[in-house]
């Protein structure tokens, strides 16, 4: 005979164990869940201000462009004359 089955205390105390490692795993696989989907919302922000950076570099680098294109017609221009 399974001495499990003959003690019902044995029995009980060893449903109380799994359920508190069942919880003890449950907590530890949502704390795992919580800290990645936290580094997901880390990575996404990190990447939008890449983005956010390279936009305004590329706006800076175009306003430059255009200073030194209408130099650049001013001298054309005072050379003609």
């Amino acid at each position: 005979m399974n001495p499990a089955a003959v003690d019902p205390t044995a029995r009980a105390e060893q449903a109380t164990e799994r359920q508190t490692q069942n919880r003890i795993l449950e907590m530890q696989l949502l704390h795992e869940s919580l800290a990645r989907a936290h580094m997901q919302d880390r990575l996404h922000e990190a990447e939008n201000q890449r983005l956010v950076s390279r936009v305004a570099r590329a706006r800076k680098l175009r306003q430059r462009a255009e200073r030194a294109s209408m130099r650049a017609r001013k001298a054309l221009a005072v050379a003609l004359m």
